[in-house]
């Protein structure tokens, strides 16, 4: 495997912060931590991140025990939820359901989900490109595009089945290994906490 997506664990909800501006929560950054120092992450890997505070904070993190520096990119973001703002957990689901489930529509002004795995899977496929094969790169995101990315990989149909809430932590802080020459997954959705190391080779 070449390559790690790492979804942020758990952030600090508020309502009155704008959803890109939230912090991770104590939780989350102890869960980070507990990552960095694992040796799931090899010594000079690259580190990617989307330009949202969270995954920002975890891509920190992980660059520091990793000794390399944080390349930030906004077409990393999470799928675009601007239209709606912050929406109550079960509101939150409902919408979540309706946009898996109709890639292809926006779903009350959300970023449709084709262009959003459009815009992730070129995103990373450009940082890939950019890297010697002998370079680990990882990816701190998000759990929407990542499972976006995560079933173009794989070949697989948009589906909520697919999304790491489903398959692994429901906090986020989850990853899967893949290439992309040939497109192949090493693991599916696996906590932070189950990722051992060996998985760049």
């Amino acid at each position: 495997m070449r390559a790690l997506y790492v979804s942020h664990p758990q952030v600090e909800i508020d309502p009155e912060i704008p959803v890109p501006l939230w912090p991770l929560s104590a939780d989350g950054r102890a869960r980070a931590r507990a990552f960095a120092v694992s040796g799931v992450i090899p010594p000079a890997a690259m580190i990617f991140s989307s330009r949202e505070r969270k995954a920002l904070e975890l891509a920190e993190i992980l660059a520091e025990y990793a000794g390399t520096l944080v390349m930030a990119d906004h077409l990393m973001g999470e799928n675009d939820r601007s239209s709606t703002g912050f929406l109550p957990p079960a509101l939150f689901e409902a919408t979540a359901d309706r946009f898996f489930a109709h890639p292809e529509e926006s779903i009350d002004g959300w970023e449709r989900a084709v262009d959003a795995q459009a815009r992730i899977v070129e995103t990373v496929t450009t940082a890939i490109a950019c890297l010697s094969p002998e370079t680990p790169a990882v990816f701190c995101g998000h759990g929407g595009v990542g499972t976006l990315l995560k079933c173009h990989i794989a070949g697989r149909a948009i589906s909520r089945d697919e999304d790491q809430r489903r398959l692994a932590h429901r906090g986020g802080g989850n990853c899967f290994s893949f290439d992309l020459d040939p497109p192949r997954l090493g693991c599916d959705w696996t906590p932070m906490e189950v990722m051992r190391p060996g998985w760049f080779r």
